[in-house]
């Protein structure tokens, strides 16, 4: 009865219903991009085939590991300013919009020096760079994170829904017509350019004509003080994250990162699912931490349970019909992505982990250890790659990814002292039976 009482109450209280509502938009529009990307991500890829749409995912993926630069790692900053400073957005908004707009420059001509050297062929040459390109839109992206920090982030999602309802029918026009690989790439870039439009309308029409023309030295040099470290983390990550796909081009071929992408697309597609699951818990969690020690380390413990076996829910499944599930959406073209499902779709307990230790190691003002183990994982993968990948083929690549997830999100907890007790507790959840017991108790 207490219970509903206290869910009564804060059904009436305006600011939980308010942030709610927030939430409520943004897991929404989370769940609708998931579902279109994966289905219209296999209908495309059905079309193009395991060389082309592997050609398309390695230039996706080379573009990504400079991603970083295009933001300078501005985007938390900027919500923490925002909230801070509320009168002075339009000088916020406006500094960081330009600083955005030069780092796009800094990215693209970083890609441009590394294609010149690099890249010979042609074709490959277009789809990077029309990829690439759509990074310079990325600088209106300040007006989500003004919504965000005004917990009004159903503007921005509005937008972004109105962008994958155009850009995903344009994407099925071109398979309907049979278009060249190049149409695809300038898909992508359309994603970003629409959504750009999108924004500027949106907060024309709820607050005011947008400030670009805005931009203060002084303040730009205060962002960039904060943001570079954020900004290497990034770089970090991008690497950490997209480099199987890229190497796997080097050292194979582009059907090899074809039939790799079509199953880490699959593997990916409900990775949002540990995301939200952290987000919505952990505040409960946190609740008890000045509380009693005990009952915190009690309910981080189930947290830990519920992130091991929920995924290990989705991969035993997965692994037993991965040679049915690429048959019936991929097609037989594909069909050696089934070894690289069955074995990728494991990844996902490790990323489950790393998600919800990641949150830990804030709480406990230790984010300084997730930059460590991001470093270690990007150090790890490319290594593991290429020692692997020469050995075992498109396998080796998988083998790589799960090796490198497994040490950053569960062993290298134990590499530091003050990490080491979550290690632990990490180790207790691996107990298929006290797990059980303690999330049904």
């Amino acid at each position: 009865m207490n219970i509903l009482k206290k869910i009564v109450q804060l059904k009436h209280h305006s600011g939980f219903r308010k942030y709610f509502a927030n939430t409520s938009w943004l897991l929404g529009e989370r769940v609708l991009r998931m579902a279109f990307s994966l289905f219209v991500g296999i209908y495309v890829a059905r079309y193009l085939g395991p060389e082309r749409f592997g050609l398309l995912s390695y230039a996706l993926s080379f573009v990504w590991l400079f991603s970083a630069l295009a933001s300078f790692g501005l985007e938390d900053i900027l919500v923490r300013e925002l909230v801070r400073r509320p009168e002075q957005r339009n000088n916020l908004l406006g500094t960081v919009f330009w600083l955005k707009v030069c780092g796009s420059v800094v990215m693209g001509t970083a890609i441009a020096a590394v294609l010149h050297f690099k890249v010979e062929d042609q074709q490959t040459y277009w789809l990077i760079a029309l990829i690439a390109l759509g990074f310079l839109f990325q600088a209106t992206n300040v007006v989500e994170f003004y919504f965000q920090s005004q917990v009004q982030s159903k503007f921005t999602v509005r937008a972004q829904i109105i962008q994958l309802l155009i850009t995903s029918l344009f994407k099925i026009y071109l398979v309907w017509y049979k278009a060249e690989l190049v149409w695809f790439a300038l898909a992508l870039m359309l994603d970003q350019a629409i959504v750009a439009v999108l924004f500027l309308i949106m907060y024309r029409w709820k607050i005011e004509k947008f400030p670009y023309l805005s931009f203060s030295i002084i303040k730009a040099k205060l962002l960039l003080k904060d943001a570079w470290a954020l900004m290497f983390a990034g770089i970090v990550v991008s690497v950490y994250m997209k480099i199987d796909q890229v190497m796997l081009k080097e050292m194979l071929d582009t059907k090899a990162v074809g039939v790799y992408a079509a199953a880490v697309k699959l593997c990916e597609a409900w990775y949002f699912v540990p995301t939200v699951v952290t987000a919505s818990l952990f505040p409960a969690i946190l609740s008890t931490r000045q509380q009693s020690k005990s009952l915190y380390q009690d309910r981080l413990q189930k947290l830990y349970d519920l992130m091991v076996w929920g995924s290990v829910a989705v991969a035993i499944p997965t692994t037993l019909v991965a040679d049915w599930l690429i048959l019936i959406l991929y097609g037989n073209e594909f069909k050696d992505a089934a070894d690289v499902l069955r074995i990728y779709i494991w990844a996902g307990v490790f990323v489950a982990l790393g998600v919800a230790s990641s949150k830990w190691l804030v709480v406990e003002n230790l984010q300084i250890y997730s930059f460590y183990r991001t470093v270690l994982g990007a150090v790890l993968n490319i290594s593991c790659n290429l020692w692997l990948i020469p050995i075992y083929g498109i396998k080796g690549a998988v083998f790589a990814t799960l090796i490198s997830y497994f040490i950053v999100a569960y062993v290298s907890l134990g590499f530091f002292k003050k990490t080491r007790g979550n290690f632990w507790t990490v180790t207790c959840s691996l107990n298929p039976y006290a797990a059980f017991r303690r999330v049904f108790q």
